[in-house]
């Protein structure tokens, strides 16, 4: 992944500590800002690719989930942990009122819902990107075990997806597996690699932990209250987090600007179509904060031409009056 030009920590509400990255053009104040939060056993080097895109010309702030990377793990696992630890990134990354485009893959799409009626979210979100997640019935949903739809596929799920085992060393057994259960079946061999390097890092308790937040995740309410700009992107062969997610998740968005489905990629589309989710967030911020920073502008020009205005009203009523009283002394002078 990309070398950061900054980093920091972020303390969340109950204390936890974030690891915070910040890359691209950060000492220029007319940089747009792009705030991403990864899924589920990743870290931030699953942005790699949007970073280092982005990078070029926008302020890009990636941060590792508690227990993730290289956040330290916490005993506290929660959707308002995560909204916590959203708004603390926020809060120490940008400037009072700013504004920035926020993505947010599977678990981290979870926490951008949960974190939509806070008021430090709403304070510094301009729009939303949420990649291959959803808001509830994760485990019903999901197709990783290959049978019909029921009681034992919901258990058996249940029981894979919350395993405590190790996941050991990235063999060619544990690619496969891999490729199967997260990406599309035309996923490029780096790819599957890159991913599994990420998700094997991740400690066993802290994916068991964070497994059963996604067991009884319920953030429907957070759908109804993300009040901003959204687009939503998913690949038609994603196990974890299927299409009828993302279509439930563009009917219930107050303000849906977009449901991309892409054929044949399965869970991982920042890494299995980096180039279309990167142009969605560069769609974004051109809409929602360069349209925004440019309205601003024009409003300060309008606000400039009307005090210019007001003082060249007042210089003629000065030089009104001046005349006035010239012509009050000059018919004294004639009396």
């Amino acid at each position: 992944p990309p070398a950061p030009a900054r980093e920091l920590t972020a303390v969340s509400a109950d204390g936890a500590r974030l690891h915070v990255e910040v890359h691209g053009t950060v000492d220029d104040p007319d940089a747009p800002a792009v705030v991403l939060a990864h899924g589920w056993t990743c870290s931030t080097a699953f942005w790699a690719a949007q970073i280092r895109d982005l990078a070029a010309d926008h302020r890009v702030i990636a941060y590792d989930q508690r227990g993730h990377g290289r956040s330290p793990a916490s005993r506290a696992c929660s959707t308002d942990a995560l909204a916590d630890d959203l708004q603390a990134v926020l809060a120490a990354t940008l400037a009072p009122g700013e504004k920035a485009v926020i993505a947010g893959h599977s678990m981290g799409g979870m926490t951008v819902m949960a974190a939509s009626g806070r008021a430090g979210f709403r304070e510094h979100a301009a729009a939303v990107l949420l990649c291959s997640t959803g808001s509830s019935r994760l485990v019903a949903e999901a197709t990783v075990v290959p049978i019909r739809a029921g009681r034992l596929r919901t258990r058996l799920t249940r029981h894979v997806l919350g395993s405590r085992a190790p996941l050991g060393p990235v063999t060619p057994l544990a690619l496969r597996i891999l490729k199967y259960a997260t990406m599309g079946p035309g996923a490029a061999p780096h790819m599957v690699e890159a991913c599994a390097r990420i998700v094997h890092a991740c400690p066993r308790r802290v994916r068991h932990a964070w497994s059963q937040v996604l067991n009884l995740l319920d953030l429907d309410h957070g759908v109804r209250e993300l009040d901003v700009p959204t687009a939503v992107v998913v690949g038609t062969a994603d196990r974890l987090t299927p299409p009828v997610h993302a279509r439930a998740l563009a009917g219930a968005l107050p303000r849906c600007v977009g449901l991309t489905e892409l054929p044949g990629l399965g869970h991982m589309t920042p890494v299995e179509a980096p180039e279309l989710v990167t142009g969605k967030i560069r769609e974004l911020v051109t809409a929602h904060v360069r349209a925004r920073e440019n309205d601003n502008d024009d409003t300060r020009i309008d606000d400039a031409r009307i005090d210019d205005a007001r003082i060249d009203d007042a210089r003629i009523d000065d030089a009104r009056i001046d005349d006035t009283r010239i012509d009050d002394a000059r018919t004294r002078e004639g009396a």
